[in-house]
């Protein structure tokens, strides 16, 4: 069960802390910007926060150009100096990765701070005002990989990363005209039927892959049909169908209900439905 709540403008990310105060009352809890995905998850980290008697803590990571992101100075204790957004000379590497931990004191510091120059609350302000009321912020410094998965390139190469961390298990049916690698996970009641698939790839509960092959870093989503066709380094979401296509889909993001099939009807032209900011690649 998820819980929306709606900000009608978009007034920065402590405003949205703030209008969450209602629904989150004096709970200890994550804030976690969706398009961040760093490695081996957050669980170690939520696991030390609420083992710990911070008032916050915030991750960050080394970037190459710290100018791009908000920033964190440290001191020699490296306890959190200060916290910048977007500096044009910026006094360290260590960027605000986009996730967040706090208890109800930030509640004072949304309602305390004000503004900024683009009209919004931002959380970087909150988070200082922490730090100058001698509130305990512990800066954790993320060591692995970290990708802002902002682009679709991004969100590939987030998918392979993730997928190199899995532990395969084979729950789903494999028939023996089929060649499923070490790599592999295939969820219970998927079916592979005279298929390759090579990992590290993922193939969701009930889905049916036929005559086809799967390639690595693809991870294919619930309830997909794949026939006769080709797939490699890829997302396919829920009930979408591949069927009979003439060349290997690569590099590709294939969202929920989508049909690529090839038609037998002539004259042979390419017929597309396309959403707003779509991008295909023909050759």
């Amino acid at each position: 069960k998820i819980t929306y709540i709606h900000q009608a403008q978009p007034l920065g990310l402590a405003h949205a802390v703030k209008i969450s105060q209602d629904f989150l009352g004096d709970d200890r809890f994550v804030m976690f910007l969706g398009d961040n995905v760093i490695q081996g998850g957050i669980s170690p980290l939520i696991r030390q926060f609420a083992d710990s008697q911070w008032n916050s803590q915030i991750v960050l990571t080394e970037v190459s150009h710290p100018e791009e992101y908000g920033v964190a100075d440290l001191d020699e204790d490296g306890k959190i100096h200060q916290l910048i957004e977007k500096p044009q000379n910026p006094p360290s590497n260590l960027a605000l990765v986009g996730i967040y931990m706090f208890d109800h004191h930030i509640f004072e510091a949304v309602n305390a701070i004000h503004p900024s120059r683009r009209g919004e609350l931002e959380i970087t302000d909150a988070i200082q005002w922490l730090v100058e009321q001698k509130y305990d912020v512990y800066p954790y410094i993320h060591r692995g990989w970290w990708i802002d998965t902002g682009a679709p390139s991004a969100m590939l190469e987030a998918n392979s990363l993730v997928l190199e961390e899995l532990e395969p298990r084979i729950s789903g049916y494999v028939d023996r005209d089929s060649e499923v690698d070490s790599r592999v996970t295939i969820e219970k009641g998927a079916e592979i039927v005279n298929s390759i698939i090579r990992g590290p790839t993922i193939i969701g509960e009930n889905t049916r892959i036929v005559n086809s092959y799967v390639g690595p870093f693809t991870s294919i989503a619930h309830e997909v049909s794949i026939q006769n066709s080709e797939i490699e380094r890829s997302i396919v979401l829920e009930h979408s169908t591949l069927d009979s296509l003439p060349a290997r889909v690569q590099d590709s993001l294939i969202g929920r209900h989508v049909c690529l099939e090839r038609s037998p009807m002539r004259p042979k032209a390419l017929k597309l439905t396309l959403s707003d900011y779509s991008q295909v690649g023909l050759l």
